[in-house]
């Protein structure tokens, strides 16, 4: 199956109007959804504190701390987890290994200077990525890719999950669709091992690859994710291992807070939030529009993979969860480069004449 090049200029009037209206819409309610969700963030905080709880990445530190004097990890996670009034259940609650140990192995500079190789790494493979869409996108989408990435910088990098997983993730996406997907499919298998949240990465990255008929890269996925569930039953056993039951146990993902918390998440975790709000809230939702528009198998893999992802933060993720959108950073802000082309492409449909006959998208 070809997947199209162009699908935004193959929509019915009807479907480019709608499209751009909500595009619109979204782009104006975002600035009062981040100022609310702003708030709620704040409060949040506040009550965590009030319950004896204390920010993620001082309890990654303890835990990587104990983990220099000797301690296991699994040991040291529990035992952290316990003090931090935090839940050791279900497992998933409990972060994977990778992140400690690769600290006992090279310390927190290392995964800082890993940061920032990762980011020019991205620099250049989204250069090369988008090299047959036009100097403009070409050039625009690897700017972007800096600018959206500029978070590698920040010295608590070496203690997020999500952000340096997002590093690889986003590289691998760049990667995904040329003749180096062997390396991409590498990058998120490790970024998923850093971060079981980005599962759903290498399920979309499958889904596009069956339509596309590409069965090699189907199977690499599939024997990836049979990897990565041993692993995954391995991490669970370890957790299980060391559970008391005296542990908390986690109240669960239901929290139906919409797209706004997802939006916060991208906003809090880029440049947008040195932007003001009226700029930033548009910023933070046209990407998507031009990941849409961008078509081909890495707009169609883009697409799903980050509206898929919105979606499952909408309907299950805490205000306490907005930073998962780390995994998102820096490629969702590639998008951008391919919005002037979802305008033209959107107008044209909307222009073009009621007989004519578009080609299903």
């Amino acid at each position: 199956m070809t997947l199209p090049e162009r699908p935004l200029a193959r929509l019915p009037r009807w479907a480019a109007l709608a499209l751009l209206a909500a595009t619109l819409l979204a782009c104006l309610w975002n600035g009062f959804a981040l100022e609310a969700r702003d708030t709620a963030h704040e409060a949040d905080i506040e009550q965590r504190l009030e319950r004896g709880e204390r920010v993620d990445m001082d309890l990654y530190r303890e835990i990587n701390a104990r983990l220099a004097q000797g301690e296991g990890y699994y040991e040291a996670a529990a035992a952290e987890h316990r003090d931090f009034a935090m839940p050791t259940s279900p497992f998933v609650t409990v972060r994977t290994p990778v992140l400690a140990w690769g600290t006992a192995l090279w310390g927190a500079d290392g995964w800082r200077t890993i940061a920032l190789l990762l980011w020019a790494a991205n620099i250049l493979a989204w250069f090369a990525a988008l090299r047959s869409e036009g100097r403009g996108v070409q050039l625009g989408g690897a700017a972007l890719a800096a600018l959206f990435g500029m978070v590698a910088f920040i010295p608590d990098i070496a203690f997020s999950h999500e952000i340096l997983a997002g590093l690889m993730l986003s590289a691998a996406l760049a990667m995904s669709a040329g003749s180096a997907w062997i390396g991409a499919l590498v990058l998120a298998v490790l970024a998923i091992a850093l971060r079981e949240l980005a599962l759903p990465f290498l399920l979309a990255w499958g889904a596009v690859a069956l339509l596309a008929g590409e069965k090699g890269k189907l199977g690499a996925i599939v024997g990836a994710l049979v990897l990565l569930g041993v692993g995954l039953a391995l991490h669970a056993g370890g957790v299980a291992g060391v559970r008391e039951a005296s542990d908390l146990v986690s109240p669960g993902w239901s929290g139906m807070l919409g797209p706004s918390l997802a939006l916060f998440g991208i906003h809090v975790t880029t440049l947008l939030q040195a932007l003001p709000v009226w700029l930033a809230a548009p910023l933070g939702v046209l990407p998507l529009l031009g990941w849409c528009a961008a078509g081909g198998r890495l707009g169609a893999f883009a697409t799903l993979w980050f509206a898929g992802f919105i979606a499952a933060v909408a309907l299950f993720a805490r205000q306490e969860n907005f930073y998962w959108m780390g995994l998102f950073i820096p490629a969702y802000g590639v998008g951008l480069a391919f919005v002037p082309r979802a305008l033209a492409d959107l107008v044209g449909a909307i222009r073009r004449s009621p007989s004519a006959s578009p080609t299903p998208a």
